[in-house]
């Protein structure tokens, strides 16, 4: 299972990401920031609070997250 080990946001909602196993790329979530979870994560400021939790998975205060195996296989379809 892959996980994440860093996160960093960027301008135009994008992940930087960093996986255990060293892979890295970057993720656009633009066109996925819609629906009562994820909507909040429009405001700049609440996006760059995004963080990595203990199963390696990207989360924000509201209990949005991302499931890293999905992050990892967008990362690495776009390499």
């Amino acid at each position: 299972m892959h996980r994440i080990t860093k996160v960093e946001t960027l301008t135009g909602y994008r992940l930087r990401l960093t996986f255990n196993d060293g892979t890295q790329g970057v993720v656009s979530l633009c066109d996925r920031l819609f629906g009562p979870m994820f909507e909040p994560l429009k405001d700049p400021d609440f996006f760059a609070q995004a963080r990595v939790d203990d199963f390696g998975a990207v989360y924000w205060p509201n209990q949005a997250d991302l499931a890293p195996d999905a992050l990892y296989r967008r990362v690495t379809e776009a390499a």
